[in-house]
């Protein structure tokens, strides 16, 4: 019975720290982890001098745990409260005296690159270096005790990297609120991997398991390879190429084609820019969203030219995202693809429904978070935001005097009483808000899909129909606008009596701003990704609109945390030394 409860004591270790239930708005309560280490369960002295040392070396950290921190919606896990609860679980046994167990570690250590990390993080050579040392007549007991922590906490923190991603992403984003816990974090595993000297599974198990990440994977594998080729054919920029030319530009294009999967191989010998040419670079630049006209002018000439080492870190930075959310695609949700501009809703995990979205422009950019859809408000009014009415509206009322009644804007005081614009001081307006009617050619359409959040984001119908019809539809003031809104409507109802599509209609006839619960809440995420999977595998790649892939690309280049285990023998670092975070 003590050693069901410990383990159950463990697995609710693992992922202590704030939890956030789903809206972004949600009341936060610091929650104390329950961990071995100060849970009361006594473990059994060890029976041997290398437990009885590790025990020892281990018992000062107790008082260096640091405390939760309370001012942050997502905390990195402590890697010494888990070294301590891994050895308080095997009773303070060192975990690291098979040859073949090291050797496990070592091989799955340098393979981390498989998943676009870097081995050197770990400190590989040292380890091995360290290992062959204490197998030597002159290691201690103590340098011994020490190794055994050091390749601990090295599997440890690869083992989560893998699991969970190296950078915490919370530094990176101040809306940042994804419950960092997960299905598959079950530190039980984790041990039981190492108590059956299978190191190499629990490094196998540890990554997501989805199909869309191995796809990654084999991406990334794929890059690397052209890279180790040579890289992809330049072609010369300069002009634009088009149909029915020819010469050195068009053949060097389509040997790029060939390198990319565009056009098949037995087609680079010949000249010339023909029909098979028209139609790789059209399926090129529909990929790379960059508007297929079948014209290989300077934008898709510089996308052809991006270097395979700036394509390779591309899909690293997004494995590094995958690592933090694919976990949670499972069950019902909407997910907002923000730089693919799309959205889609998932049941049991697979998609069955995709619409194009707008979303906000750069200097007014969509949010990444988490919440719950919770109700649909139909014929919805429109109060105008502080910043779009201070920076579109106002210059637009000061230019035309008729622009509010053109687009059925009431003027508001704050008691909400209908004011006459031509009492308010446009200069200088003080104490005003603007509020437009329902209507389908209002700025939110007949429906809005809310979910509550601390920036005011939703999904929404849109009258600006003819943006979706651009390729890059970074276009809205943060919002989310959809260009089948209805369609989600129906199945986020998910009733086919009374929320039909005709049942949907007749709500919208009757002309009344209304808002009508879900019967279920359905989670929807607002994520970024910067790259895509063609139908054939291939990773194909988007353009970063708000530029967030050049920050995550520098922190997960950041050198390795871990201390140094140079010198070996008398200067093997102690436990407690560098980073602790993972």
């Amino acid at each position: 019975m003590v050693q069901l409860t410990r383990l159950f004591v463990i697995s609710h270790l693992f992922f202590m720290g704030l939890l956030i239930s789903g809206a972004a708005s949600a009341q936060i309560s610091p929650i104390e982890p329950v961990s071995v280490a100060n849970s009361g369960v006594d473990a059994a002295a060890p029976d041997d001098v290398l437990g009885q040392t590790i025990q020892a070396s281990l018992e000062p950290l107790r008082s260096a745990f640091p405390p939760l921190l309370t001012s942050r919606r997502y905390q990195r896990v402590d890697v010494n409260r888990v070294v301590m609860d891994f050895y308080m679980h095997r009773n303070y046994r060192a975990a690291w005296t098979d040859e073949r167990d090291v050797t496990q570690l070592l091989k799955s250590l340098n393979d981390t690159q498989l998943d676009g990390l870097n081995p050197a993080d770990f400190r590989v050579a040292e380890l091995a270096r360290a290992h062959a040392f204490v197998q030597s007549a002159d290691a201690t007991v103590a340098q011994k005790a020490t190794f055994d922590m050091a390749a601990t906490r090295t599997f440890i923190t690869a083992v989560q990297q893998l699991r969970r991603g190296k950078v915490d992403p919370a530094r990176l984003d101040a809306h940042w609120n994804f419950d960092p816990d997960g299905a598959r974090d079950d530190l039980r595993a984790l041990f039981a991997d190492v108590d059956a000297h299978d190191v190499a599974r629990a490094f196998a198990e540890a990554p997501p398991q989805e199909a869309i990440y191995r796809n990654l994977r084999d991406g990334l594998a794929q890059l690397r390879k052209v890279r180790d080729a040579g890289g992809w054919p330049r072609v010369t920029e300069g002009q634009s190429l088009k149909p029915g030319m020819d010469g050195v530009a068009v053949n060097q294009l389509r040997a790029r084609l060939v390198a990319g999967g565009y056009l098949d191989a037995h087609l680079s010998k010949k000249a010339g820019y023909d029909d098979k040419v028209i139609a790789a670079v059209k399926r090129y630049q529909s990929e790379q969203y960059l508007g297929a006209d079948g014209v290989a002018g300077a934008t898709t000439l510089a996308a052809l030219n991006v270097p395979v080492e700036t394509r390779i870190d591309q899909v690293r930075v997004n494995m590094e995202r995958a690592r933090w959310l694919l976990y949670k695609l499972q069950g019902t949700f909407v997910m907002v693809d923000i730089a693919g501009y799309k959205v889609a809703m998932y049941r049991d995990g697979q998609p069955i429904w995709r619409s194009r979205v707008q979303v906000g422009k750069p200097v007014r950019s969509t949010p990444v978070f988490q919440a719950e859809i919770t109700y649909i408000t139909f014929n919805p009014t429109w109060t105008v935001p502080p910043t779009i009415l201070k920076q579109d509206v106002i210059p637009k009322i000061q230019n035309d005097p008729g622009y509010l009644a053109a687009n059925r804007i009431r003027v508001l005081d704050r008691e909400g009483n209908v004011l006459s614009p031509s009492s308010v001081d446009w200069s200088n307006p003080r104490g005003i808000s603007l509020r437009q009617d329902a209507g389908p050619d209002s700025s939110l359409g007949q429906v809005v899909i809310r979910f509550p959040n601390d920036y005011a984001i939703y999904l929404h119908d849109t009258p600006h129909r003819e943006l979706f019809a651009k390729t890059v539809r970074a276009t809205s003031s943060g919002c989310i606008r959809v260009e089948h809104p209805l369609q989600l409507v129906e199945l986020l109802f998910n009733d086919p009596i009374r929320w039909s599509s005709e049942g949907i209609q007749k709500q919208l006839a009757n002309g009344r701003t209304e808002n009508i619960r879900l019967p279920v809440k359905v989670p929807v995420l607002l994520a970024y990704w910067t790259v895509d999977l063609s139908s054939d595998g291939r990773v194909v790649f988007k353009p970063d609109v708000y530029d967030y892939d050049s920050p995550l690309l520098k922190a997960l280049n950041q050198p390795s945390t871990l201390p140094a285990l140079t010198g070996l023998g008398p200067t093997l670092p102690s436990l407690a030394s560098g980073q602790n975070k993972l």
